[in-house]
């Protein structure tokens, strides 16, 4: 069990490394297009450039914020539950979060195929979206597997009001 935890985490960083990549390679071609656009040669292909990485940014990230636990929570009912119900409540939910992210992994994955059989690309640059479409599964699996981990291992965190001194 501690090696395909050790497993895990070792994608979910791997997941959030690519993410971040991601965002710092958008974020060099809004810079140079913006850049260029003052100097009148904007970035040709710029708009393709970060439409398809964005995919990779927001997707490379759900891993990491599956596991530490960054995904948005109103608890409201929360301190007024008992401890094994929170328990049960957060096994649920990670199950439930789990299978929706393998679903938008399978689903995406069939419309890979379909991308790929058409020879579908992006508009300027002609990049194949299946390439892309093939990495939203990926990372959609990694965070599938981090919020089965965060489900099954993580301890649960202290109520707010046990927080305080």
């Amino acid at each position: 069990m501690r090696g395909l935890q050790n497993l895990a985490e070792g994608l979910i960083r791997l997941s959030a490394i690519i993410g971040t990549l991601g965002l710092l390679f958008v974020v060099a071609v809004i810079v140079i297009d913006v850049v260029g656009r003052n100097f009148g040669a904007p970035l040709y292909g710029a708009q393709d450039l970060v439409m398809m990485t964005m995919v990779i940014v927001v997707f490379g990230g759900m891993a990491l914020c599956g596991r530490e636990d960054g995904h948005i929570v109103v608890d409201i009912l929360e301190p007024r539950f008992p401890p094994r119900l929170n328990r049960a409540i957060d096994l649920v939910a990670g199950v439930l979060g789990a299978t929706i992210f393998v679903a938008i992994a399978y689903t995406v994955f069939k419309s890979a195929q379909l991308s790929q059989m058409l020879n579908l690309s992006s508009n300027l640059l002609r990049l194949p979206t299946a390439w892309f479409q093939y990495a939203l599964c990926a990372l959609s699996l990694v965070a599938a597997v981090a919020l089965i981990l965060r489900a099954l291992i993580a301890p649960r965190r202290a109520h707010p009001e046990q927080d305080t001194p």
